[in-house]
């Protein structure tokens, strides 16, 4: 799998369980789960745009 792509892909699944997590902490009023959902989700947007940025700069490379 390319580079770029396993980050996109590895970035939406954090993404995701960040979000699941801050509703998590949301509903049982957990203020320390909801931040850690929420930096969860963030880091999963970075990991995404540099999987994005990757993929139009190195279109040919192949991580090994």
């Amino acid at each position: 799998m390319k580079s770029g792509n396993r980050d996109q892909l590895e970035g939406m699944l954090h993404e995701m369980r960040g979000r699941i997590r801050e509703a998590i902490g949301k509903i049982t009023h957990n203020p320390e789960l909801m931040s850690a959902g929420k930096s969860e989700h963030i880091i999963g947007r970075i990991q995404g745009n540099i999987g994005q940025i990757n993929a139009m700069l190195l279109p040919g490379y192949k991580e090994q």
